[in-house]
């Protein structure tokens, strides 16, 4: 055999081989792999038998045994499909094998002796590594799909964030025709509905790119690192396995010479050849009749969408930035951690590896095969770390290229996950979170919450740890930023509409409902509404100035209920025999116009400011009532009549923000205001539309504390008058007393 002169690499030589090279490491008839020790094992255990028969079947034996390696000879040199034909060359292995045989073939008598030393000290032991390598091969091929599977999983996570970036950038195209087509009073809520989903379009796009670097550097360290690594391991073990064959064989030979003197002198030629057999050289044979032409594949790059941006550059508004500055700051923690497991895990292997050079070097008597298999294990844990470790790093990098180390004096929130079981609003979008499956996160320091899908968004802006009383105290003002960062939301127009459209009476929606379609939040953070002067005045059309102070607390006005003539009867409670506390009045009460009206419709009745009226029909929640004058009857607006006080004792006063009670109180506040003034009043520009809906009362079906001041508390029994039914987010909104809140919707029943 040759004198080796270079010591080979599978992973550096082979490349994408692993499929060759697991293929030569497996099938025992076609390829010098693992289960050909099971037949080397089965030459001894044959021989055995045969050593009682002596020469005559040796020799049939030997025979035997030459013609399969004549069979397989190129296959066990080269493997199946090798890149250059190897001609009459064998490998190292092979050769020394020939020699075996040919020494066999010298011998012609065995005696029992040496048949049991060979069952018991050579095919027993062959055996067992045979089944040992067979197993370690098997956690190699594993290895190798799994990482072939976590390189595919890869490429279709890209693709799947592909695919929600260009739905994302569709929405953002949908939203702006939504915006393009829209009429004044809906145009800011498509423009701010438009406005967030470019951010949240932003926000995936930032994703997408991420994804892409780190697939790349993924599918880099895949090629260059781990399937060099598995093959590199695959030669290890073809390599240790070769040389327990050289020990086991030395063993053989040993025997056979301490049992047949006569073939001394063949047994010290054979004990000459076999050293000769290093495990690199069939190693080297392979590699150089199998390696070929390869060529890495490209690296991946951004793809624009036909529909939106198309360019490759991360989005760096102030949005996008916080959503940055929280991928960052995870990914450097990520980091380190990581960081000092590689190096902990890294240790240890290079330490096995010690360990396999004193065994080799025979001054360690450890079992190498158990070394091959924790060296091994320790690789791909290794492997798995560093792959972490590559994502937090690529993650970092990117963003710090884009924005800069935007991480650098953030207040970052302690989060830890949590499942709420009670009504819980998300600090950062003012929706809530509650529900077995609605997942979201808390603060450990202050008590901010979130959704999943917020968390990421929340602006790095801790105050610290805080006592429950501050705790709430700022829950309360993240509460009240939010409503005062989305007013219209409450139904208020947005601060850039100077003046909302003109509206009739048959076009527009009537005055109670608009109150009732607020959410149970405006008790907390509605408006006082604006007085008929100020609806004319031409300091409406003014921009408003901006909020300051977002998290000072608004007030409410405080007016009185609406009177029991605007509340139908309540039916009467069949179950217990109660019936409402709410009647009507059988004081006929009386009214005075503020403002001059002039019919314009049918059953409408024309009257002057000042004049007194007697009410017929109060307010039914249609923003419209029924009147007598001394010449007519007819129906006439609720906001152009100030409700006489009778003798009767006033109700107390409380919060309210239905539409219904604001007008009467602004109605009065108005006349207080301008009573004996010169000049003609001018009464509203609009008067709401008639035939609203009647009102809708419901009981609730189990006793509910309130958990803040937007909900209601309430016994079982107990009845509401119902504003909006549950629209799809668990709760419900009531109103009692003239103010509104929420309750949850399956503890209410219909009436």
């Amino acid at each position: 055999m040759a004198d080796v002169d270079i010591t080979p690499r599978f992973g550096a030589e082979l490349k994408d081989g692993f499929k060759p090279v697991n293929a030569w490491l497996t099938f025992w008839k076609v390829t010098n792999g693992i289960l050909w020790l099971d037949e080397i094992q089965q030459f001894y255990r044959e021989r055995g038998a045969i050593e009682k028969e002596y020469s005559t079947k040796l020799y049939a034996l030997a025979k035997k045994y030459f013609d399969r390696k004549a069979k397989k000879s190129s296959s066990l040199s080269v493997g199946d499909t090798p890149s250059l034909t190897p001609g009459s060359l064998e490998s190292a292995s092979l050769t020394t094998w020939t020699t075996q045989l040919s020494t066999l073939e010298s011998r012609a008598a065995e005696h029992d002796r040496y048949s049991s030393e060979l069952l018991l000290q050579i095919a027993d032991p062959l055996k067992n590594i045979a089944a040992r390598y067979e197993e370690i091969r098997k956690s190699h091929t594993e290895y190798a799909i799994k990482l072939e599977k976590e390189r595919d999983i890869s490429y279709s996570e890209l693709r799947k964030t592909k695919g929600r970036y260009d739905g994302a950038c569709q929405e953002v195209e949908n939203r702006r025709k939504k915006t393009e087509s829209s009429f004044d009073h809906g145009k800011q809520k498509a423009q701010t509905a438009y406005q967030q989903q470019v951010a949240e379009m932003r926000n995936v796009k930032n994703t997408y790119i991420i994804g892409i670097n780190v697939t790349n550097k993924q599918k880099e360290r895949y090629y260059h690192e781990y399937v060099p690594d598995l093959l590199d391991s695959l030669q290890d073990l073809s390599e240790t396995r070769v040389t327990q064959l050289n020990s086991l064989w030395s063993s053989a030979v040993k025997l056979e010479t301490a049992t047949l003197s006569r073939s001394t002198d063949y047994l010290n030629h054979l004990s000459a050849e076999i050293p000769r057999n290093e495990p690199r050289l069939d190693s080297l044979m392979f590699v150089r009749h199998n390696v070929t032409q390869w060529q890495e594949p490209l690296d991946l790059a951004f793809e624009p969408s036909p529909v939106w941006l198309d360019d490759s550059a991360m989005a760096v508004d102030e949005t996008a930035k916080t959503y940055l500055r929280n991928v960052l700051g995870k990914s450097k923690i990520q980091l380190g951690e990581v960081k000092q497991e590689v190096d902990r895990r890294r240790r240890e292997v290079e330490a096995i590896k010690r360990i396999r050079q004193n065994i080799r070097a025979g001054t360690d008597k450890r079992d190498e095969v158990e070394l091959v298999r924790a060296m091994f294990s320790m690789q791909e844990d290794l492997h798995e770390s560093e792959r972490k470790g590559l994502t937090a790093e690529v993650e970092s990098y990117t963003i710090t290229s884009a924005v800069g180390d935007v991480s650098l004096g953030a207040q970052n929130h302690n989060f830890k996950s949590q499942t709420f079981k009670i009504p819980t609003n998300c600090d950062l979008c003012g929706d809530r979170i509650w529900g077995l499956s609605a997942k979201g996160f808390d603060c450990r320091d202050c008590g901010y919450t979130c959704h999943s899908k917020c968390e990421l968004k929340v602006p790095a802006s801790c105050p610290g740890e805080l006592s429950k009383d501050e705790r709430k105290k700022v829950k309360n003002e993240r509460q009240q930023a939010f409503n005062y960062a989305n007013p219209h939301s409450n139904g208020e127009p947005p601060d850039d509409v100077t003046e909302l459209p003109a509206m009739s009476r048959s076009s527009t929606m009537n005055s109670l409902s608009s109150g009732y379609a607020a959410s149970a939040n405006r008790s907390v953070s509605g408006l006082p509404a604006r007085t008929p002067n100020e609806e004319t005045s031409p300091e409406r059309n003014a921009p408003r100035p901006a909020i300051s102070k977002p998290n000072t607390m608004r007030k409410n006005r405080i007016v009185a209920p609406p009177p029991a003539q605007y509340v139908s009867e309540m039916p009467a409670d069949e179950s217990n025999g109660r019936t409402s506390s709410f009647t009507a009045n059988p004081i006929e009460q009386r009214g005075k116009m503020l403002y001059a009206y002039k019919a314009n419709g049918a059953g409408e009745i024309s009257v002057s400011e000042g004049d007194q009226v007697t009410i017929v029909e109060p307010d039914d929640g249609s923003g419209w009532l029924s009147v007598r004058t001394s010449t007519a009857t007819g129906i006439v607006p609720a906001a152009y009549l100030e409700i006489l006080r009778t003798s009767r004792e006033r109700p107390v006063s409380s919060y309210s923000s239905s539409s219904t009670s604001l007008s009467l109180s602004n109605s009065a506040t108005n006349h207080s205001s301008l009573g004996g003034g010169g000049g003609k009043k001018k009464g509203p520009a609009v008067a709401p539309k008639r035939g609203a809906r009647k009102l809708h009362y419901v009981e609730a079906l189990y006793e509910y504390g309130a958990r803040s001041d937007a909900e209601w508390s309430m016994s079982e029994g107990e009845r509401f008058v119902l504003v909006n039914k549950d629209a799809g987010d668990g709760w419900a909104d009531m109103e009692r007393g003239g103010q509104v809140k929420s309750v949850p919707a399956n503890y209410l029943k219909d009436v």
